[in-house]
């Protein structure tokens, strides 16, 4: 396997950040433990359009994906 290092790193255009309460800490660790399985079910794309509608926050599919 090719070690890529510090040169392949980059960043995408966008990004998002959402914050977590300290009481749902192990259902986030558990999420993250589970995350490879989940997204077979559930795309990061279609994960994240529910979690924003959930919580109605405005988004432009425009702006959102690289």
């Amino acid at each position: 396997m090719k070690n890529e290092g510090v040169g392949a790193f980059h960043w995408q255009r966008g990004y998002g950040a959402f914050s977590v309460s300290p009481t749902d800490l192990s259902k986030l660790l558990g999420y993250i433990d589970q995350q490879e399985e989940h997204h077979q079910k559930l795309t990061f794309q279609q994960e994240c359009r529910k979690f924003l509608n959930k919580y109605q926050i405005d988004y432009d599919e425009n702006y959102v994906w690289d």
